[in-house]
């Protein structure tokens, strides 16, 4: 069983993709009809390319790595918005798959130039991209303050104890993306209580979570910084 084959992690940069109308609607149109409103409910054109890049990226992952055509290739997307295969018929084929494959789930995420998804065949997977935006008609303490109630003390006093205004911005998103990504692995969304989970570390590295105080051991976190040179 080559569970490699159901382990990928892409990122596309889409900040000098300038398509015109024509081309954008020609991308659109391989998608299916009911993923389209799921793009056009934006206003601005930077939050649908977004947005159709994520839904491109996800329905090309499932074509490589399951190999289903794709007009056979069913998204649906749990309460929590988390999105997830859905398997139509119990043929040989489907079959086959969830033997190599048992739990095979993905997740995407996209914010500023980088849209980004990942898989798992058999580890439930989770991500959360960040662009570090420094807030203009705000102090960069104003504007972290209205979402201390996420953080356990420990993480809030690690945010504002990490130096310069850039720093704690810095320190604060860091904070904020795995915590993300992890309520987005289990499915949970936003609705999960952030301030009951709590990450430990050596400089962003050798992550552990506590979730209640109780560490998760079977938990794995990377914290990537995304840039030309990626």
């Amino acid at each position: 069983m080559d569970l490699e084959k159901g382990v990928h992690r892409w990122i596309v940069d889409i900040s000098e993709w300038n398509p015109s109308p024509n081309y954008f609607s020609f991308a659109m149109s391989f998608l299916p009809q009911h993923e389209l409103s799921s793009i056009t409910r934006f206003f601005q054109m930077e939050d649908r390319k977004r947005a159709l890049v994520s839904r491109l990226l996800q329905y090309a992952l499932i074509h490589q790595v399951l190999g289903i055509p794709y007009n056979g290739i069913v998204i649906r997307r749990t309460a929590e918005g988390k999105p997830y295969l859905l398997w139509l018929e119990r043929s040989q084929e489907c079959d086959k798959l969830n033997l190599e494959f048992p739990n095979f789930n993905f997740n995407a995420s996209h914010h500023g130039d980088f849209v980004a998804i990942a898989s798992e065949p058999i580890c439930l997977v989770g991500l959360d991209v960040v662009s570090q935006t420094i807030p203009e008609k705000e102090s960069v303490e104003e504007f972290i303050q209205s979402f201390s109630s996420y953080f356990s003390r420990l993480e809030w006093f690690n945010i504002i104890s990490a130096g310069s205004s850039r720093q704690i911005l810095s320190e604060f998103y860091r904070y904020w993306s795995v915590k993300e990504a992890f309520v987005k692995a289990i499915g949970d969304g936003v609705g999960y209580k952030l301030d009951t989970i709590e990450f430990h570390h050596k400089n962003w590295e050798n992550i552990v979570v506590k979730v209640d105080g109780k560490e998760l051991k079977d938990w794995r976190f990377w914290l990537l910084e995304l840039g030309i040179n990626c």
